[in-house]
């Protein structure tokens, strides 16, 4: 019955990758969500907290995407789905039952290696679907997982969490997961199934050229790469805002989770459509490509962002700090993602996608989550007062590097893509 359906409309396939992307984020931002509960439960240090949600879970789930954005290319994709659902359900409630730093470490490695799988594959299945005047829109759409899925996960921590404890949570979550995962075999396969008798398609080692020569052939790729890795130091280093909440602003730990889960999934979804639609817009009417939006977005909100990180708790300028951080992060996925598949070869789109996922995580995010929370504690032991607040404005300022690359990406965008549809 999926298939059917999903076969009829591009929308509703958009539709189930998106609630799929959102349970993707609800496993992915538990243990951030859940850090003021399991982090003085499971005895965890700073650092210790910053490399299960840092180095532990990236390096995993980057190096792995990438073998499976290739695969994506070369595969069934929604059976490639199904399993990586499965994987990663299956060890978040694994991971419920962790009893230190070791036991939640590796399940949280795996977990990263089963999701890894699922925005190149979706992403390449979306490019089959929608146009490109429309894949600014798909790409938003589907990037509405992330704040949904993250604010979901933090208002299950902010009123689950009490009643029933974070592990419950995890074993609750796992299940849900695998019910999406059997949901995902029912969705056919766009592209065409090869015949026996004809060769074998490309294997691994033309992929991997086809992604060199694709980066070498576009500059306006690479820009728009470095100023998403650039922006995501400071979302790296936003996985301690609920200990800073809790430890720096007075917050109950409950209330705030419920709270930032609200604002998240509000101002999420707005900057997500606001990308989506003005992305497209922009490209249309624009002589600049959609990086070019990212630029002045950033401009105008990275100010924001710092002065969000100092002013008194509970304000008017506290909340709506709090509100476009989220905006600035969710506008960002429909302009970038849409604009590397516009740069990439139609063979070879999961690939490319999925080093730049690559890249975001294990450059951006890594170095935002895991020198964080080394940070953190070098600045506790050194004496500061807000150790916290310290180490956020140290990343935040370090992610306006975004804005030149955009701003070149955005020039060169338009003159890559008239040149890749030439040749």
């Amino acid at each position: 019955m999926t298939d059917k359906i999903t076969d009829k409309s591009p929308y509703a396939l958009l539709l189930l990758l998106t609630i799929i992307n959102a349970l993707n984020f609800v496993d992915r931002n538990l243990l951030a969500s859940f850090a003021n509960f399991l982090k003085p439960e499971l005895g965890l240090s700073d650092t210790q907290f910053g490399l299960l949600t840092g180095l532990v879970f990236l390096v995993f789930y980057a190096v792995a995407g990438l073998f499976m954005g290739m695969l994506a290319d070369l595969t069934n994709r929604p059976r490639l789905i199904a399993g990586a659902i499965a994987i990663w359900s299956l060890l978040t409630a694994v991971s419920g039952a962790a009893r230190g730093f070791i036991s939640l470490a590796i399940p949280r490695a795996l977990i990263g290696v089963g999701e890894s799988a699922l925005t190149p594959t979706a992403m390449s299945l979306l490019a089959d679907r929608f146009p490109s005047a429309r894949m600014g829109l798909a790409a938003g759409f589907y990037y509405m997982g992330v704040p949904i899925g993250a604010g979901a996960s933090l208002l299950v921590a902010g009123y689950l969490g009490p009643a029933i404890g974070w592990r419950n949570c995890f074993y609750i979550l796992g299940a849900i997961g695998m019910v999406m995962a059997a949901t995902m075999l029912f969705v056919r396969e766009p592209r065409p199934k090869r015949a026996a008798h004809l060769p074998k398609g490309p294997g691994f080692g033309v992929q991997l050229k086809a992604l060199r020569t694709t980066l070498k052939q576009s500059p306006a790729l690479v820009a728009t790469m470095c100023g998403g890795v650039a922006l995501h130091f400071a979302v790296g280093a936003a996985q301690f805002d609920q200990l800073w909440f809790v430890s720096e602003r007075g917050y109950e730990r409950a209330h705030i989770a419920q709270v930032a889960g609200f604002v998240t999934v509000a101002m999420g979804i707005a900057g997500n459509l606001f990308g989506g639609f003005i992305g497209d817009w922009w490209q249309r009417h624009m002589k600049s490509g959609r990086p070019m939006l990212l630029f002045w977005l950033m401009l105008v909100l990275v100010p924001m962002s710092l002065l969000y990180r100092i002013v008194p708790a509970g304000t008017p300028l506290f909340y709506i700090g709090m509100g476009f951080g989220v905006f600035q992060l969710a506008a960002f996925y429909g302009p970038t993602f849409s604009t590397v598949q516009e740069l990439s070869p139609p063979g070879a789109r999961a690939t490319v996608t999925a080093f730049y996922i690559l890249c975001l995580n294990v450059i951006g995010l890594g170095i935002g989550i895991t020198l964080g929370g080394v940070a953190v504690d070098m600045f506790r032991t050194a004496g500061v007062a807000q150790p916290y607040t310290a180490s956020l404005l140290v990343f935040t300022s370090t992610s306006a590097l975004a804005i030149p690359a955009f701003f070149l990406a955005g020039r060169w965008s338009k003159r890559d893509v008239a040149r890749n549809a030439a040749a």
